[in-house]
């Protein structure tokens, strides 16, 4: 075995995330580890890595009792780990990135050696045949890119354990197939990998035993060859079952939300026309590079629109800010929660009234009383899995976080849902959560804009799909007896 746990135990108060657990790791396999959120897959992660300790229990790693007290300790162990949100200086180019945390190549002992240590990359990206723009700021790469440079700072020093949260969210399924390509590559070097995902199809196409966690206990580890997705499933939820769209046709009311020949300054969005009706969910759908995501970004006014028209209810609107679109009721679920969405060090409380806290003052005073109740009751009705309102945000887990940033914008009552990959990293009830919440208020007069890199998902939420590649809008496709085929024929074509 290259870890063990025993009996390891953490709580926070009197709040147990992890009970007693008892999981095994074996020396070169790909073991995956599921469970809903909050199930105390990412605390584990945490303690194996030294970034909380646990309150009882030991860890053995390579056939020895260790004390892992700090990141650094972990690494030097060789157990690395590869974050859903990727940890990288967002003006640092690849080489300083990959550095991070590592010595310096050194001339004459004092000089930092910068071509030495581009050539000790470049053999490591040899090796795995990974390929990365090292020139490039981090902020200016690909989510795929990111995740590859860092694969590559794991490896640049003797990697006994890789762990992978996450790692294809926000990919498109080509993307996916290069990364899983890399990981067995790794993987037959001798690396162990433990690769924790909701994609329950990268579980099974990736994995030789897989780990079952619920409410911070482990339910079972099973050989992946001997279980199917739906008794996974099973050992994950408690009597929950899928769903399922109604494949017919929707009669919708008038258009709320319209978008003409809209273009960006940096042109990533090049012509952009779709329109949505009241109650309608629209999803925009695209290979990486379309544009989808700076499409939303500039609606919401995050990037600034050089050309083109946006209507609410009929009336043009002016320029974009995200101030402005909140008052207009035009709310961006983004797909980078951590950036943009949440501020971590503060309370669950806090981030849930953030977009309307001036409306608690009145009169020179501040309504403390009712914005704790409003909170209060968006925990209670988004189902969010807290100690409390005054919990810090960053301690949840990635899909209660996801329910804070929900929760956060139904108290500014939106028109219009603009939602970018609103349900990338959580878990299978969750998601199934977040898809009924809003259907929910598209049955209420809402609009729905939906972007995902899930072709299935794409096609289980939409009611009318359009095509955008390089920068455009093309087809619009009523959601009726779609296939995933058809959709990525559209994507495919030459424009």
């Amino acid at each position: 075995m290259i870890l063990e746990t025993k009996n390891l135990t953490k709580r926070f108060g009197s709040m147990y995330a992890l009970q007693h657990i008892d999981f095994s790791l074996e020396k070169g396999e790909i073991h995956g580890l599921v469970g809903e959120n909050g199930a105390g897959k990412s605390t584990l992660i945490k303690i194996i890595t030294g970034v909380y300790h646990p309150s009882e229990g030991e860890i053995i790693f390579d056939g020895r009792k260790v004390e892992i007290t700090r990141p650094s300790e972990g690494r030097k162990l060789g157990i690395n780990v590869i974050h859903q949100d990727r940890n990288l200086v967002p003006s640092f180019n690849g080489i300083e990135n990959i550095f991070l945390g590592l010595p310096s190549e050194k001339k004459h002992f004092c000089t930092v050696d910068f071509k030495a240590m581009r050539e000790r990359v470049a053999a490591v990206m040899a090796e795995y045949e990974i390929d990365v723009p090292l020139d490039k700021m981090a902020s200016e790469l690909t989510p795929p890119q990111k995740t590859l440079l860092e694969i590559v700072r794991s490896m640049m020093t003797e990697c006994k354990l890789l762990i992978l949260d996450e790692p294809t969210a926000s990919l498109t399924d080509k993307e996916s197939e290069v990364l899983f390509k890399i990981i067995r590559k790794v993987n037959a070097k001798g690396t162990a990998i433990l690769y924790i995902s909701h994609r329950l199809d990268e579980i099974f196409a990736l994995t030789d035993r897989i780990t079952v966690f619920k409410n911070g206990e482990l339910v079972e580890t099973v050989r992946t060859k001997e279980i199917n997705q739906d008794g996974l499933v099973g050992l994950m939820t408690d009597n929950w079952v899928s769903e399922q769209k109604e494949t017919i046709a929707t009669a919708f009311s008038e258009i709320a939300y319209s978008v003409e020949h809209v273009s960006t300054t940096d042109l990533v969005v090049k012509d952009a026309t779709f329109s949505v009706r009241k109650g309608e969910i629209l999803g925009i759908f695209g290979l990486g590079g379309s544009g989808r995501t700076e499409l939303l970004e500039a609606l919401y006014g995050y990037k600034s629109i050089k050309e083109g028209i946006v209507r609410l209810n009929g009336k043009q609107l002016g320029t974009m800010t995200p101030a402005f679109s909140i008052k207009q009721g035009i709310v961006l679920i983004n797909e980078d929660r951590r950036g943009c969405s949440l501020v971590e060090s503060r309370s669950v409380k806090d981030n849930i009234v953030l977009s309307t806290i001036a409306s608690y003052s009145k009169k020179g005073k501040f309504d403390s009383k009712s914005e704790k109740q409003d909170a209060r009751d968006k925990i209670a009705e988004l189902k969010i899995k807290t100690t409390g309102i005054n919990q810090p945000v960053w301690e949840l887990s990635g899909g209660n976080q996801q329910k804070v940033v929900f929760a956060k914008a139904l108290m500014s009552h939106p028109q219009v849902f603009l939602c970018d990959e609103p349900t990338q990293a959580v878990d299978i009830k969750t998601r199934f959560e977040i898809h009924e919440l809003l259907r929910q208020r598209a049955r209420e007069g809402s609009s729905v804009v939906y972007v995902t890199s899930d072709l299935k998902e794409m096609l289980m939420v939409a009611d009318t799909i359009i095509i955008m590649a390089n920068g455009r809008t093309w087809e619009q496709i009523p959601n009726i007896s779609v296939s995933s085929e058809q959709i990525l024929t559209y994507c495919y074509q030459q424009r």
